[in-house]
């Protein structure tokens, strides 16, 4: 069993020409003994986008603060806070900060896939 303030975990910055102004953070993942998620909390200052990829397992997604857009297929889609967001295996996406306020959101993967 784990609790814990997502704040006492220190973060990955990424900040390079594929990534901009992001910082990762797993939450629960196999070094706390989950055998089937990892969950992962990531910060998006302005101006801030993951970088645009595709991979082999879904991912269920929460928005918890800001606005943002997720591009799923080629179109991008408005998220705010309390949105909830799938994308499915092998479909390329991308996450993007469309406001000057941080967006955060929790990303759950399966395990296996690269926790950060």
């Amino acid at each position: 069993m784990k609790v814990v303030n997502y704040k006492d975990i220190p973060p990955v910055v990424m900040d390079n020409e594929m990534v901009k102004n992001v910082a990762g953070r797993v939450m629960i993942g196999k070094a706390d003994g989950a055998k089937n998620f990892c969950m992962r909390l990531f910060e998006m200052g302005k101006d801030g986008y993951t970088p645009r990829h595709t991979h082999d397992w879904e991912h269920e997604v929460f928005v918890h603060a800001g606005i943002g857009e997720v591009l799923i297929d080629d179109k991008w889609h408005p998220v705010s806070e309390g949105s909830a967001i799938f994308v499915p295996a092998n479909i390329e996406h991308q996450f993007r900060n469309t406001s000057d306020r941080t967006f955060a959101f929790v990303c759950l993967i399966p395990s296996g896939a690269p926790e950060l």
